[in-house]
């Protein structure tokens, strides 16, 4: 079952809209708009864990987080490789 919704009411600038809006699909723009927010939101969470991180062990250093990225896109090839050998 879906959460209740309520309606509101937001500015944004228009060029942002008609592009959301051209993009929205037959979702429409609420649940586009709904959807950004949501990632908004868990970007917003994860930088507060990371920064409760990294107040606790000190920053992260840039050798590691290249590491991983590296290792994220090895990751995310294989996927696609995979996905394509599917077809």
């Amino acid at each position: 079952m879906s959460e209740p919704t309520g309606k509101y009411s937001i500015t944004m600038p228009r060029d942002i809209a008609e592009a959301a809006r051209a993009r929205s699909g037959p979702s429409g723009l609420s649940a586009y708009v709904a959807a950004a927010v949501a990632r908004q939101i868990e970007r917003d969470n994860l930088n507060e864990l990371i920064a409760v991180a990294e107040a606790e062990h000190g920053p992260i250093p840039d050798e590691e987080i290249q590491a991983l990225r590296e290792q994220l896109q090895q990751v995310r090839r294989e996927q696609t490789h995979s996905g394509a050998d599917a077809a």
